[in-house]
């Protein structure tokens, strides 16, 4: 959609660039909630092994964060009025979805963040070419849903009857985050704009952006196989 398009040609109009700016405040609060998530998860981790594995996994989501913020920057904006806008949906997802215990933790994280993570780069592909990239660059994982299924899996596996509580546990985030990510992209005009226009107008119409949710409910349920539960 975006190949012959050059970042200093789609950024010479002032609606787009406060599209991308929407979408990498979005994604950097995301990063940095994320951070703050997981050193929490490390603290509730049963063994020292796991703990040091989750404290680096949020140092890498911390150098993701800074990224976002830096090139915020560059693009004249303020990184906390570009969060901003997004603070309350967010919070009030995880109101929503509090984990009860060590693996609901994981699996919120791993069903959260992956639902996040495609719906950041079904917008990426309306951006761009360096926004692009600068967001796949972010969504790169940093080894926490390796880390989050061989968890689970092996609880499973020594006590299948957490088969199902984990399975509704999965069927209520990601009902909440695909509530969350359309309120976003429905609410937020700028962002919006992206999705039906991004950088070559016209973009999708609204046909296709129910396509997009579909596709990423898709990747939802291929998550939950790897998971070994149902979706």
């Amino acid at each position: 959609m975006v190949a012959n398009v050059s970042a200093s040609d789609a950024f010479d109009d002032p609606a787009y660039r406060s599209g991308v700016v929407d979408l990498l405040g979005l994604l950097g609060l995301g990063e940095l909630t994320g951070f703050e998530r997981m050193a929490a998860d490390a603290g509730l981790a049963p063994s020292l092994a796991d703990k040091a594995a989750l404290a680096g996994m949020a140092v890498t989501e911390f150098h993701h964060f800074e990224r976002i913020r830096d090139r915020i920057e560059e693009l004249g904006a303020s990184v906390d009025e570009a969060m901003a806008p997004f603070r309350e949906p967010l919070e009030q997802f995880h109101a929503n979805t509090a984990p009860a215990d060590w693996l609901e933790g994981l699996v919120k994280a791993y069903v959260g963040d992956g639902i996040a993570a495609d719906f950041y780069r079904e917008v990426a592909e309306t951006v761009d070419p360096l926004t692009r990239q600068l967001v796949i660059d972010v969504l790169a994982d940093a080894g926490h849903a390796d880390f989050a299924v061989g968890r689970v899996r092996d609880a499973v596996a020594a006590d299948p009857r957490l088969a199902g509580r984990l399975a509704l546990w999965a069927r209520r985030l990601v009902g909440e985050a695909l509530a969350q990510a359309q309120r976003v992209a429905v609410d937020r005009d700028t962002l919006a704009a992206l999705l039906v226009g991004g950088v070559d107008r016209p973009g999708m119409d609204l046909a296709e952006l129910g396509q997009l949710f579909t596709r990423i409910t898709k990747k939802h349920t291929d998550r939950m196989t790897k998971l070994g539960l149902s979706a």
